[in-house]
């Protein structure tokens, strides 16, 4: 995805080599204009954005939308950032929270059940707390787990976004809770407290499958 092309300022020098740079250098290149450093920022981290929003809003379309309009904000918003090392939470923090405004205007039951072909096509959920064990080859085995991981992506639909987004950024994403505390904009005793509720709920739902 490239930035919109009527806002874009002055190309600076190319990223030729972006695998040969650390992620700061590429930020700073993007913060002054690089649109090709910000097309390998894109690159990189859209999968992790989108995994995010689907899980959040349970719904593909509405998931790339805020995608896309989490990188365009992110383009506007580059030359404002403190601090190139802190752009992946930045980037996370704008995407969470416009899942969450999209939750909040959404007049949708959160019981209602999830189309079976957004099941098959979404992105996998992986709980370390939650769910143990490998297919290791095993056909059933992998069979199992493939149910289980359905079982468990339509279970985190009934948990509260708040919960469910801090749940998301540890267990998925793998995100410190310093670092979330700081993408949800709450104290770490607050995050420590939604994913500690999150794993319980799903802790007991997931219990017949243990």
């Amino acid at each position: 995805m490239a930035p919109p092309a009527e806002e874009s300022p002055p190309v600076g020098p190319a990223v030729a080599s972006p695998e040969a740079l650390d992620e700061p250098t590429i930020v700073s290149r993007a913060q002054d204009g690089d649109a090709k450093a910000f097309e390998w920022l894109v690159s990189a981290h859209q999968g992790g954005v989108y995994r995010l929003c689907y899980r959040m809003l349970n719904d593909r379309s509405a998931a790339e939308d805020v995608v896309q309009e989490t990188f365009i904000s992110i383009w506007r918003g580059l030359p404002h950032l403190a601090s190139p090392q802190t752009f992946v939470p930045w980037l996370y923090r704008s995407a969470t929270n416009k899942c969450l405004d999209a939750l909040r205007s959404r007049k949708r039951h959160p019981s209602d059940p999830m189309a079976l072909e957004d099941l098959e096509d979404a992105p996998p959920v992986h709980g370390g707390d939650v769910m143990a064990g490998g297919a290791a080859g095993d056909p059933a085995r992998e069979c199992e787990i493939q149910a289980q991981m359905r079982a468990l992506a339509v279970l985190l639909r009934a948990v509260p976004p708040g919960p469910r987004a801090c749940w998301l950024l540890r267990e998925v994403h793998e995100f410190s809770y310093c670092e979330i505390a700081r993408i949800a904009q709450v104290s770490e005793s607050t995050v420590r407290g939604r994913i500690a509720r999150a794993k319980r709920f799903l802790a007991e739902g997931m219990a017949s499958w243990r």
